[in-house]
């Protein structure tokens, strides 16, 4: 595109300049070349400067003619040149819509990252707090009921029963944890049934809608459960609604889950973690988010995501 556009401009550019420097010269020096080498202007016309008149007149009009080309003229071309050079050059809309995918996706990562980092350290927290204390505590019960086994029958009954139920709390909280990891009512149950046990659990009456989905990918499966598990638990507490209704179903490769309230609406993102949890699970699997909260209400939450295996 360059040779094509660029060389002749260039060259009409060239030879305009070029032609005003001859007239400048014919004009003002043409008396020092030899009579059979003198300049000559307008260059289709061929005229020979051989006289001071010809000089005069002729070298004038050819600078002023090519003057005034210069000035409006050679602008326009070069404006030509530099959009000719910008159209070929700039981004077709395919490369544009694949930046802003690798910038969202880019995000997206980063948010991911962040949002599994915090996880891991929730999941420390816990066991630390809950489930390794009450395992210190049974280790101590234990032995304690070993020093005393031959002194004190009575106090070891009495410390192996505490010891059974510290066992027995440490494996609810073991289960609570595990559940947050990957609930274990969708390997058992599967999505369906999953969502069926949420509704029932819900303090708000809930009207599933559930096609046949398929076979999921467990990353689809378990981000879905999530985040009709928070919608459900964010209408019960903030939406003051009566009713919800939950629609999921699969077109192609893509899974969609709408959760609506009759509550008052004005969702606001900023005054909470949920909905933005909501988003990060959502875009690490490349999927997307829209909240639709008018004062009011009702609340729709719609999430699309891709569940190709």
């Amino acid at each position: 595109m360059h040779v094509a556009v660029g060389f002749p401009l260039g060259l009409a550019a060239l030879m305009c300049l070029g032609n005003i420097l001859v007239a400048a010269v014919a004009l003002s020096l043409w008396w020092a070349f030899p009579a059979e080498a003198r300049p000559t202007l307008f260059s289709v016309f061929d005229v020979r400067v051989d006289d001071w008149a010809t000089a005069l007149v002729g070298g004038s009009v050819q600078i002023a003619v090519l003057g005034a080309v210069a000035w409006w003229v050679l602008p326009v071309l070069a404006r030509v040149h530099a959009r000719t050079c910008l159209a070929v050059l700039a981004q077709s809309a395919h490369e544009r819509r694949l930046t802003e995918r690798v910038d969202v996706l880019t995000k997206s990562r980063v948010g991911v990252v962040d949002a599994h980092g915090a996880e891991l350290q929730r999941i420390e927290r816990d066991l630390h707090d809950g489930t390794q204390a009450r395992l210190v505590s049974i280790a101590m019960q234990l032995g304690i009921a070993r020093e005393s086994l031959a002194d004190d029958p009575d106090t070891v009954a009495t410390l192996i029963q505490q010891a059974h139920e510290t066992a027995e709390e440490a494996m609810a909280e073991l289960r609570t944890v595990l559940q947050t990891i990957y609930p274990p009512i969708l390997a058992d149950r599967g999505l369906g049934g999953a969502l069926t046990a949420l509704a029932a659990r819900s303090s708000v009456p809930v009207h599933i809608e559930f096609a046949d989905v398929g076979t999921l990918p467990a990353a689809a499966e378990a981000v879905a459960y999530y985040v009709i598990a928070e919608a459900l638990t964010n209408v019960s507490k903030h939406a003051a609604a009566t009713r919800a209704s939950l629609r999921v179903e699969r077109a192609d490769d893509v899974l969609s889950v709408e959760v609506t309230d009759d509550g008052r609406g004005g969702a606001d993102e900023g005054r909470g973690t949920g909905i933005t949890g909501i988003r990060r699970r959502v875009a690490a699997l490349d999927g997307t988010v829209r909240l639709d909260s008018p004062p009011g209400g009702p609340t729709t939450l719609a999430v699309r995501m891709p569940c190709a295996k």
